[in-house]
């Protein structure tokens, strides 16, 4: 290997990192605020690289309609909810309407916008407002109701919301894989070291959004809200912060994140229903790396699978993902030997 072939394999991991690290974060996010380890990230992935390449085309996504799909069962429950409350009628009505306004909406945006195939940037916001309304109700239909259930059921149920969610990626847009347009058709060389305008945009959007995260949890109430309850759930209940509220807004969160992981990498990658999974595997195990706590710890180790990962297909292509998986042993079992058990706060 010599240097120009090293600079190519480390400018790919950093690239793959940075999507990592995002997904990673993510993850974090979703447990410390609900202590689900959410194993279905990667899916918003292939709902975002999938809404935008179908979108492309002048369709309508199948996205809107498992979007519809999703707000139905979520406003019946919240409308049987409120019926168990306050056995009225128009109290049920209105639960159920406030939990199906935004699905309705977008969707009736999205059937009127695909034929007319906006520009690229139209579009993007489009996908990712579709995928991003995803989060709280995945959130509303599989985990609120099971809030204080123990972290190995939310664990047992998450497996299966990604079974569900795959399933349906497979029903409402098909076996067919899509590649997005690059864009930005940008090739610079530096020396040694060969970048391409997508893999700028990706690390410039990554560390745009960590900034962004990092603002969000410092200097904003709604931030503040969700450190607050994952650091102390009976402490911000008994302070007014609602854990449901707050669940929904991790879950809002990763969805965007994911979506626009998704639109990140649409370019870079052939994108089928089911390639998510993979993806948001990777993003799982530099959670671990950073103990599903530490936001930085995570985002190193997000780099460092990146880069393993980009070395690995080099020096051994078909074992790759057998050597990044394995990372997670050691870590596991670091873990273990450092963890205080700290009992945890109901």
């Amino acid at each position: 290997m010599d240097l120009s072939i090293a600079s190519v394999l480390l400018v790919d991991g950093i690239t793959s990192g940075a999507i990592y690290a995002l997904l990673g974060l993510a993850i974090v996010l979703v447990f410390a605020v609900t202590r689900v380890i959410f194993i279905p990230q990667g899916e918003f992935v292939a709902y975002g690289a999938l809404t935008l390449a179908i979108l492309q085309t002048g369709a309508v996504p199948g996205t809107v309609w498992l979007l519809l799909l999703m707000g139905a069962v979520a406003a019946a429950m919240d409308g049987a909810g409120a019926w168990r409350r306050h056995r009225r009628v128009m109290a049920a009505a209105r639960a159920a309407g406030g939990t199906l306004l935004v699905p309705v909406l977008l969707s009736l945006v999205t059937v009127w916008a695909a034929p007319h195939r906006f520009p690229m940037l139209v579009q993007m916001l489009l996908s990712l407002a579709l995928v991003t309304a995803f989060g709280p109700l995945v959130y509303r239909v599989a985990f609120q109701s099971l809030a204080d259930a123990s972290t190995l059921v939310l664990l047992i149920v998450s497996v299966g919301v990604h079974f569900a969610m795959t399933g349906l990626a497979l029903v409402f847009f098909g076996a067919e894989g899509f590649r997005n347009p690059s864009f930005w058709d940008l090739r610079m060389q530096l020396g040694a070291v060969t970048l391409t305008g997508q893999a700028i945009i990706i690390i410039t959007v990554s560390v745009a959004l960590i900034v962004l995260l990092w603002l969000f949890f410092e200097r904003t109430l709604y931030g503040k809200a969700l450190r607050a309850t994952a650091v102390n759930r009976l402490g911000a209940r008994l302070m007014g912060v609602s854990a449901h509220a707050a669940g929904r807004w991790s879950f809002a969160m990763a969805a965007l994140i994911g979506a626009l992981s998704g639109l990140l990498i649409g370019p870079t990658t052939t994108v089928f229903y089911d390639s998510g999974f993979l993806i948001g595997l990777k993003g799982f195990v530099a959670a671990v790396i950073g103990g599903l706590a530490s936001y930085p710890a995570t985002a190193i180790g997000a780099l460092f699978v990146g880069i393993v990962e980009s070395f690995s297909s080099f020096w051994a292509s078909a074992f790759k993902e057998v050597i990044v998986f394995t990372l997670i042993l050691p870590i596991l079992f670091w873990l273990s030997l450092t963890d205080k058990h700290a009992a945890e706060e109901h």
